[in-house]
């Protein structure tokens, strides 16, 4: 009778609004994605690259898209907030000739160019046209498992002059970075400046060793 009580049957337990949230939940990586650091080149609109990393319940806004301006091609670079495992990608578009047909993937390579992006990269993805945000591709976990920077490059189409991207779903996990390097340069920069002494010292010894 005590289980009775909590209302929580067999199979009660998962209602679809549940579901949907843990399912929403598990694409949060765009959360920390380095927002002011994120660069989406060859973008028609600037700044509109950005906007496909968003919350998975609204992958279907249809206002938000990045399209490409020159060519067909795509390259987003996303630096993370910390140290990502990364598992799967969704990548949504229209179903028509703008939709990405290939999806190449980096990890750690900061500030890719076009030009970089004739490096092997991780893992490649043919990508089927999916205007609903329903497919996952998933990665090989081993290759993604301490991503701290993700490039993502769409080198080709469906056909059409101009690629367009409405939704970009990243699932993963997250660690907060460590912060060595950075508590180190404090100490450096914070030196003090009133023991002249030192200042005198210190250029002579560089110019002996």
């Amino acid at each position: 009778g005590a289980a009775m009580a909590h209302g929580h049957g067999p199979g009660r337990c998962r209602c679809c609004g549940e579901a949907a949230a843990e399912r929403g939940a598990a694409w949060g990586l765009y959360l920390r994605i380095d927002r002011q650091r994120l660069q989406c080149l060859n973008e028609r609109r600037e700044g509109s690259g950005a906007t496909v990393f968003r919350p998975w319940e609204e992958r279907g806004d249809r206002s938000q898209f990045v399209e490409s301006d020159d060519d067909e091609e795509l390259l987003f670079n996303i630096p993370f907030t910390g140290s990502v495992k990364l598992k799967g990608v969704i990548v949504m578009g229209e179903e028509d000739g703008t939709h990405p047909a290939e999806m190449r993937l980096f990890r750690n390579i900061p500030h890719m160019s076009f030009d970089d992006t004739a490096k092997e990269p991780e893992q490649t993805f043919s990508l089927s046209q999916d205007p609903l945000g329903e497919l996952e591709y998933p990665t090989k976990i081993a290759r993604f498992s301490n991503v701290y920077h993700l490039s993502m490059h769409f080198p080709k189409n469906f056909g059409a002059e101009t690629t367009k991207i409405f939704y970009i779903g990243l699932k993963g996990e997250w660690t907060e970075a460590h912060r060595h390097e950075v508590t180190i340069c404090n100490y450096e920069a914070s030196a003090n400046p009133a023991d002249h002494k030192l200042e005198q010292i210190t250029p002579q010894t560089h110019f002996i060793s």
